[in-house]
């Protein structure tokens, strides 16, 4: 399908901004969509299957629209990851130190919506989709609204593959490295000297989920984060942790599990018990949502699709090497020592 669109009155300085360096802009949204965009000064040209083309189309006019300013190429990647079918009145609006922050997807939306609606909130799906930054989000609103009195996050410390060994330092410093990524969200949400204050005035803990035994969370935000890595036993502890006035989210990503083989994830069991509990929703995050570079989203396509194909009837991709045949075992004559004289 060919879809043209003349950009009128002419103005060459939004022209240029929508193209960017060098088309730059166009080669993006090309390799992304799969299409093909020609264009003539003002006159564009977009031609490739219906939809993607519509798409396409589309895009280039919302672009228009805001280049009154040269447009970052951040801001093409994020458009590209979003389903085209959001804008900023879908979900909740949340304060917080980013004005921009909106869901980029229609899950999303319905990702805040049941943080704010439900008590219990699990947010299911691969990297990148934003669900540990729109939970930290959530929680940072619910705290400048004073819904809630702090913010607890919490996270198993399970390394991704590799054994670190034992790390240097007091107890904080062994830690810091596991959850540095929900240190980063707060950073950008808060800034530096807010969450530093917050600290201080002990509205924000940081802690391995280990901690959590024992404890009833009040009038707390409490997020679990790569709750893919708990064991059964740690899930079911968490969830009781959970007091009065209390928002609980869970995030994690079933993709990525770094338990032993043979240990189930507590999160894995924990959908399929609570699905059909009352007062808990489970949002299912897909690849259409990942806001990373386009390429995170056909990495996880790919190995998606690789993943399936595994697991069809007659398939050797998984196949182990069959194990060698244990050999009887012969048992050795006895033998005496002789005795001497």
């Amino acid at each position: 399908m060919i879809l043209k669109h003349t950009f009128t009155p002419l103005n060459n300085t939004r022209l240029s901004n929508v193209c960017g360096p060098t088309d730059e802009h166009l080669r993006t949204m090309e390799r992304a969509l799969e299409v093909r965009i020609a264009h003539r000064h003002e006159q564009f040209k977009v031609e490739g299957a219906k939809a993607q083309a519509q798409r396409a189309l589309g895009m280039l006019q919302a672009m228009y629209e805001i280049a009154g300013r040269p447009i970052a190429a951040s801001t093409v990647q994020l458009m590209l990851s979003g389903d085209g079918g959001t804008n900023s009145e879908d979900g909740p609006s949340l304060s917080t130190r980013r004005a921009d922050l909106k869901p980029r997807s229609q899950n999303q939306a319905l990702y805040l919506d049941n943080i704010a609606e439900f008590d219990i909130t699990f947010g299911i799906g691969p990297a990148g989709t934003g669900k540990t930054y729109l939970a930290v989000a959530a929680a940072v609103d619910a705290l400048q609204r004073s819904s809630v009195q702090r913010i607890v996050l919490t996270r198993p410390a399970v390394e991704a593959g590799e054994r670190l060994g034992f790390l240097p330092g007091d107890l904080n410093q062994k830690v810091d490295p596991y959850l540095r990524p929900l240190y980063d969200a707060l950073y950008d949400l808060m800034g530096y000297e807010q969450v530093h204050k917050a600290f201080e005035r002990q509205q924000l803990e940081i802690a391995p989920l280990a901690f959590m035994r024992g404890r009833t969370l009040n009038n707390a935000f409490v997020i679990l984060d790569e709750a893919q890595n708990t064991t059964p036993e740690q899930m079911k502890m968490f969830l009781t942790r959970v007091g009065f006035g209390t928002k609980t989210v869970i995030t994690g990503d079933l993709t990525q599990i770094d338990l032993p083989k043979a240990q189930m994830s507590g999160l894995v069991e924990a959908e399929r018990v609570l699905r059909r509990t009352p007062g808990i929703a489970i949002t299912r995050l897909t690849s259409t949502d990942i806001v990373r570079h386009p390429l995170v989203a056909r990495i996880v396509d790919a190995y998606e699709e690789a993943r399936l194909e595994d697991l069809l009837p007659g398939s050797n991709a998984l196949a182990l090497p069959e194990p060698e045949p244990e050999l009887p075992r012969v048992a050795l004559p006895k033998t005496r020592t002789p005795r001497r004289g």
